[in-house]
């Protein structure tokens, strides 16, 4: 169990920091942030992953295609982020 939620974190961090190199502008975001937003990236990776593929993670947890599908979903939780917070409104107004 704790191997589960240190590679839990070692791969939301890593997740979430190439989210954060990916998507262009500032991210107010300390290292927990970042780690919580690989984390939640991906549960919604996975599950758009498993809506387009039908297919659940048989052949274990850490996968190519696992991180993969991490990354892409903490842009996607990132760029909703950035535009429904409240910094992020303010950017767009002006």
């Amino acid at each position: 169990m704790l191997g589960l939620i240190i590679s839990l974190i070692i791969v939301g961090l890593v997740a979430g920091a190439l989210a954060r190199l990916a998507v262009p502008g500032r991210q107010d975001l300390s290292i927990g942030g970042t780690i919580v937003l690989g984390i939640v990236g991906s549960f919604v990776g996975g599950f758009l992953g498993y809506l387009l593929f039908h297919k659940d993670s048989q052949n274990g947890f850490i996968q190519p295609s696992g991180i993969f599908g991490s990354v892409i979903g903490s842009i996607i939780v990132l760029l909703l982020w950035m535009r429904f917070s409240a910094k992020g409104r303010r950017l767009t107004t002006r």
